[in-house]
């Protein structure tokens, strides 16, 4: 009988040794934990001398930037965004754990939203702004905290941006059709996931 119960107590615990191994602890305030995302949104302007094109570039206030994380089915768990200050800079803090999942920062992507600017509002993909950014590897990381810092993103005139000369609707004058191909496209992209 002895013997019986030894066993069972020895299975017990190698039980919660295992589930104490596999637990993770999540931080109980909301400081514990954070990652931060960062970077700077300029205005280059074309229109000017090769000079102030490359080095005259001027922040942008009150642009927006998002960042989305996405879980492992692609789906999303956390949508972020912040307005940029007078010197065109943002930081959007997210908290690693959300609804008790830990976000991985490698699915995550910031990319550009919107720009008050009356002039300069059109994004580009200069530095990834327009399509989205990746996080990589952490720029800072100090306790709890990491910390991406981006290179800057950038929007530009109306006069500076490149029109599409991709030829999608074949010649088709009728917009519909093009529609229809884009609805399909994205059914085929959804119905692959």
């Amino acid at each position: 009988m002895k013997l019986v119960w030894s066993m069972v107590l020895l299975v017990a615990a190698t039980t919660v040794m295992n589930v104490a191994e596999c637990w993770e602890e999540i931080p109980a305030n909301g400081s514990d934990g954070v990652i931060r995302v960062g970077g700077k949104v300029l205005c280059q302007d074309c229109t000017e001398g090769w000079n102030e094109w490359v080095d005259g570039n001027k922040p942008i206030e009150g642009c927006t930037v998002s960042v989305t994380c996405m879980d492992e089915r692609k789906r999303i768990i956390y949508y972020g965004s912040d307005k940029t200050d007078k010197a065109g800079e943002f930081e959007v803090t997210i908290n690693k754990y959300i609804h008790g999942k830990k976000i991985n920062p490698e699915t995550c992507f910031t990319r550009l939203v919107s720009s008050p600017d009356p002039i300069c509002n059109i994004p580009t993909d200069f530095t990834g702004g327009k399509t989205g950014v990746k996080l990589g590897r952490p720029t800072i990381m100090y306790r709890d905290m990491i910390k991406h810092v981006l290179d800057p993103f950038y929007y530009t005139t109306p006069m500076c941006d490149e029109p599409d000369t991709n030829d999608n609707d074949n010649g088709n004058d009728d917009n519909s059709h093009g529609k229809e191909k884009n609805i399909d496209n994205l059914m085929s992209i959804y119905q692959d996931n």
